[in-house]
């Protein structure tokens, strides 16, 4: 990270902004998911986000400016079935850009977090599934394609570029994530009994293969099909397709 840093720092000059915006994600049961899993989620969502920030942290207090958005995700706000390892990291993301934005204020820094629901960005063929990886990729990618309940990717980074020059503390993109969010924190209780039976709903582990494919490596009659269109086309204006 201090490499990279220091790379566009000697291209480009001082770092006003930095966006925090590396991923990674694994689905399946929680029976199939391995330690390494959570350290590769905590890896990507915190500690490298951590390390990004530490590096221009000294430059921005000394110039008392600068922007600093963190890319966490409705799993880092509700912790969402057969996402597990995925929902830690992107909790411990979500916990650090707050507490950031609280030490930071003094230094006329402004740290805004960005929770996503579901989006449209073409990215599930290669994400990483476990268990029955057919069925896990089948239910992922149609959700992330549904028009209503997923966002476009290019709606989505307006609204982030809007939050970032106007200081906002948090934004939490689409509608059905924002109701996710308000209803979880009214009734944590009921929240967490209705993922419960999500859940159970979802594919089964079929043994405990704990071997990892790729979403191109999943494809099914299900999925790709007409019902990810639009998940498809995103797939390829946002360079997903090798």
């Amino acid at each position: 990270a201090d490499a990279a840093i220091e790379k566009v720092r000697r291209q480009f000059g001082p770092i006003d902004v930095l966006v925090n915006n590396a991923g990674t994600i694994c689905v399946g049961p929680l029976e199939v998911m391995t330690i390494d899993d959570f350290r590769d989620s905590l890896n990507t969502h915190f500690w490298g986000p951590y390390f990004s920030t530490m590096a221009v942290l000294d430059e921005m207090r000394s110039r008392r400016q600068g922007r600093i958005v963190n890319i966490s995700s409705i799993g880092g706000k509700i912790s969402v079935p057969h996402l597990l390892p995925y929902s830690v990291g992107k909790f411990a993301l979500t916990g650090f850009s707050e507490g950031l934005r609280s030490a930071l204020l003094k230094d006329n820094i402004f740290v805004t977090t960005v929770c996503p629901g579901l989006m449209r960005t073409g990215s599930p063929r290669n994400a990483l599934f476990k268990g029955n990886n057919e069925a896990e990729y089948a239910w992922f990618s149609i959700s992330d394609a549904m028009p209503v309940m997923s966002m476009n990717a290019q709606r989505a980074a307006r609204q982030i570029l809007r939050a970032c020059e106007r200081g906002h503390a948090e934004i939490v993109l689409s509608m059905p994530a924002k109701a996710a969010v308000k209803f979880e924190s009214l009734f944590p209780g009921i929240a967490a009994d209705l993922l419960g039976i999500v859940n159970q709903l979802l594919p089964e582990a079929q043994g405990r293969d704990t071997h990892v494919k790729t979403g191109k490596q999943s494809f099914s009659g299900l999925s790709p099909s007409w019902v990810t269109t639009l998940n498809e086309r995103a797939a390829q204006t946002n360079n997903q397709i090798s």
